[in-house]
């Protein structure tokens, strides 16, 4: 397990230097209110004010920029992914195809085209979506990218890791929410390899905790999704995953949120940080709230993913409706 983990800090070493110029490097912002309530020392690992609103900017370039731009690329997602393969897409030339589904909210549909990348609407969920991309990919020779699933993407993700370590000393914990495990396999390795004290914490959705319960299995399992504040990390798992085997290797706690827990840190972040976050960031910000008593007097970071949220939800949040 150890090699793996080297191996994908390695290759985040490598993707940096690829994509140094189609990101940004983000602030690493010390809390105002809440770590002094805490009793401990919080920063926010502020990906919210990422290039495209979310890290997944970095997965997508760093993948993008490790092809040659004769292949034509084809990927699914009508989220943060889509959107940052797109932005990423633009940026070198390279030819992109994004399957969507037919029920993609309008507002994202636009922005995804606004790249000028090739859009085609299929299914009636993102599943059928990804699934036409991927058989597409197969029939006519294509690359597919997966949103986690793919080592250049995990790499990509753990440039969050290297700058990271570069902004602050002794880092005692790392709170990141888990989806499909790029991100928190992509930083973990990065901890793991350069800062092995560092303690990362992995936070799931109880509504949708697909990693957190194939972690516990070894092995990818099957689980209920329900609705949650935090879609960004909703959805199951490709079952020959890259992810699983490498979150087992680097996370060292799973802390799981209800909704209710979710919301509160919502609300948390708006009213006593001034940050107004889509609900997968709020999630790693919960998973802290949960087991602050262990972590008074030492330094702790709370990666926020990403701001591209849906206003009437989260505003709905912040007036105490959720």
């Amino acid at each position: 397990m150890i090699s793996i983990v080297l191996e994908a800090a390695a290759r985040s070493v490598q993707a940096r230097r690829r994509i140094r110029n189609h990101i940004y490097e983000t602030p690493l912002l010390p809390s105002r209110q809440i770590g002094r309530e805490a009793g401990s020392s919080l920063f926010f690992k502020a990906e919210n004010f990422q290039l495209t609103g979310s890290f997944k900017i970095r997965g997508a370039a760093s993948k993008m920029t490790s092809l040659g731009i004769d292949r034509e690329v084809i990927t699914a997602s009508s989220g943060n992914h889509g959107i940052a393969s797109a932005q990423a897409a633009a940026s070198i030339g390279q030819a992109l195809t994004v399957v969507l589904p037919e029920t993609v909210a309008q507002a994202k549909l636009e922005r995804i085209r606004s790249f000028n990348v090739n859009v085609v609407r299929h299914g009636a969920e993102s599943g059928l979506a990804e699934l036409h991309a991927q058989q597409q990919a197969a029939v006519r020779d294509l690359v597919y990218v997966s949103p986690y699933n793919d080592p250049e993407i995990v790499a990509g993700q753990g440039t969050i890791g290297l700058e990271l370590l570069e902004q602050t000393e002794d880092i005692d914990n790392v709170f990141i929410a888990m989806g499909g495990g790029g991100l928190i396999g992509g930083i973990g390795s990065v901890l793991k390899s350069f800062s092995p004290r560092t303690r990362v914490y992995g936070v799931a959705a109880q509504n949708s905790a697909a990693l957190a319960a194939s972690m516990t299995a070894g092995r990818v399992v099957e689980t209920e999704h329900r609705n949650t504040l935090a879609d960004g990390v909703a959805g199951g798992m490709d079952e020959d995953s890259i992810t699983l085997p490498l979150a087992v290797s680097v996370v060292d706690e799973v802390v799981t949120c209800t909704e209710i827990e979710i919301a509160h840190a919502l609300r948390e972040l708006a009213f006593k940080e001034n940050q107004i976050v889509e609900g997968a960031a709020a999630l790693a910000l919960a998973g802290f709230l949960k087991v602050v008593d262990r972590c008074r007097g030492q330094k702790n970071v709370v990666v926020l993913c990403g701001a591209n949220f849906d206003r009437d939800k989260i505003f709905s949040v912040l007036n105490g409706q959720g």
